[in-house]
């Protein structure tokens, strides 16, 4: 991998992992579309950890509160019921899925799930579901004719089940094309959460899932070389400084915005690449991992 392909494609990660269009997908559409050898998922799961990182300081203040309170509630039972304390378990219970199933497919993820015609169907499918839950929550949030507006969900209502639900969208992510951000707000849009509480619910649930997956891909690298690792770890810095400015602006912009730009715009990628790998433009299978 040359710095140029770095440069780039960590600026892809930072760009897309926030925002609901699959940033698993775009690193392995950009080296399909430029040539270039397919990162791999250890270079995804790796870059990954810059991103969280511009997580972790955006949201370091919560971050912060809820693991204080945690650490209180193991030993106060009455902290037990702070809602800080209460959002620390969630957030375990909630990497519970992502994380047995990240480990039972490994293989097909590092596999048969980077085929394109696979990220194709769900940008797609998963962009119709996006824009389902979109117009679900503006009909609860505006009214309409015959009905008055609907209070949606905070996060101070989530509980284990809903929690669990979070959870397992998470987990559809490890699929390329489907956004962790996309699935799990989704889902809390379904589950009748307001959009910030869903966004905010679902950055801070990746932050243990992101970080045990590019632990874990860390340590069989270096046991394995898989990695160059100059030109990876560049790229994991231009992935956390990009990451933090989507941040801010995405939170600003789900207050009030509609998803269905995302939606139209994963709908038209995913059409664009069947067009393209059925017209032979462009193989579905990945080009051997750049190492």
């Amino acid at each position: 991998m040359s710095w140029f392909e770095s440069l780039v494609l960590g600026l892809v990660q930072g760009l897309t992992e926030f925002l609901p269009v699959s940033s698993s997908a775009h690193l392995r559409l950009t080296a399909a579309f430029s040539g270039w050898k397919d990162p791999g998922a250890a270079f995804t799961a790796i870059t990954q950890i810059g991103t969280e990182a511009a997580v972790l300081i955006y949201f370091r203040k919560d971050i912060g509160r809820i693991v204080a309170a945690w650490f209180r509630s193991l030993f106060d039972k009455a902290m037990r019921r702070d809602h800080d304390a209460q959002m620390g378990w969630l957030v375990i219970v909630g990497s519970i899925p992502i994380g047995l199933l990240g480990v039972t497919l490994k293989d097909q993820i590092e596999g048969p799930f980077r085929d394109l015609r696979v990220t194709a169907t769900m940008l797609i499918v998963v962009g119709l579901v996006i824009g389902v839950a979109d117009r679900l929550a503006a009909r609860d949030e505006t009214g309409g004719r015959h009905r008055a507006p609907q209070q949606r969900k905070a996060l101070e209502d989530l509980g284990v089940k809903d929690g669990l639900v979070f959870g397992l969208c998470q987990a559809c992510a490890l699929i390329p094309g489907v956004s962790r951000s996309g699935a799990t707000i989704s889902g809390g849009l379904f589950m009748g959460y307001k959009r910030e509480a869903a966004a905010r619910y679902s950055f801070l649930l990746a932050i243990p899932a992101v970080l045990a997956s590019g632990a874990f891909e860390l340590k069989d690298s270096v046991s394995e070389g898989q990695v160059v690792w100059g030109p990876t770890l560049f790229a994991t810095a231009i992935a956390f400084a990009s990451g933090y400015a989507v941040i801010a602006w995405f939170m600003k912009w789900i207050s009030n915005k509609s998803f269905m730009p995302f939606v139209w715009y994963r709908v038209a990628l995913g059409i664009v690449i069947v067009a393209l790998v059925s017209a032979g433009v462009l193989s579905p299978h990945a080009a051997e991992s750049a190492g």
